[in-house]
């Protein structure tokens, strides 16, 4: 599939309708899913045939552009119902088997490197500080081949120095910089848009000895 095309299909999925600020609800644009994805693929081979989890999956926009780009199992996690009911109806409608999980990804239950890829765009730690390297804690812990995630630009040492040194990453590599636009969706932004500097980042955990479910 060209990127042109998985872009277009992207932007045709429902989004948050009443989304919630506490947790820093932020549709991911279908520019930035798609570019995140193809690398993702073409780039690094991580996205057809495997197991791809998108943590905080939202509206579902990563996790279908992993199953369209040939995943063979994608697990959506969010802590949101309400999301993860728009999640549902957009893989229905790109009529894609996509896995739903309702859960806050710190209490997620899984043990060892159960998935081959995981990709998010994390709360950037805004309303409640740090939530991003929680989930990239997690993220770190579950895959065994990379983790794809969004992080502000203005936290890129400290992303870098957290992950290699606490966060069991063997690597941790900007792939671009990009603009993120954050839409007017909450009372206190005063501006229609505005667009924040963030860094696709692609980790690569250190090796376990073996999955366990």
């Amino acid at each position: 599939m060209k990127l042109k095309q998985l872009e277009s299909l992207l932007g045709g999925l429902q989004q948050f309708s009443n989304p919630k600020v506490e947790l820093e609800q932020y549709p991911t644009g279908p520019h930035i899913a798609s570019g995140l994805l193809y690398t993702a693929e073409n780039s690094f081979d991580d996205i057809s045939n495997k197991v791809v989890a998108d943590f905080g999956c939202g509206c579902g926009t990563l996790g279908a552009a992993a199953a369209l780009l040939g995943a063979e199992q994608v697990i959506g996690i969010d802590i949101d119902s309400q999301s993860l009911e728009i999640a549902s109806m957009n893989a229905e409608d790109l009529e894609l088997e996509i896995d739903f999980i309702q859960c806050d990804i710190s209490n997620l239950g899984w043990r060892g490197q159960i998935v081959d890829t995981v990709v998010m765009n994390p709360p950037f730690g805004t309303r409640k500080k740090g939530a991003d390297m929680d989930f990239l804690f997690v993220a770190l812990k579950v895959a065994s081949q990379a983790v794809y995630s969004l992080h502000k630009t203005s936290t890129r040492d400290h992303v870098k120095r957290a992950a290699l040194r606490d966060l069991n990453a063997s690597s941790a590599e900007v792939l671009c910089e990009l603009r993120f636009d954050v839409p007017q969706l909450y009372k206190f932004h005063k501006k229609k848009e505005v667009d924040i500097a963030v860094d696709l980042w692609r980790f690569v955990p250190k090796r376990s000895r073996g999955k366990d479910i």
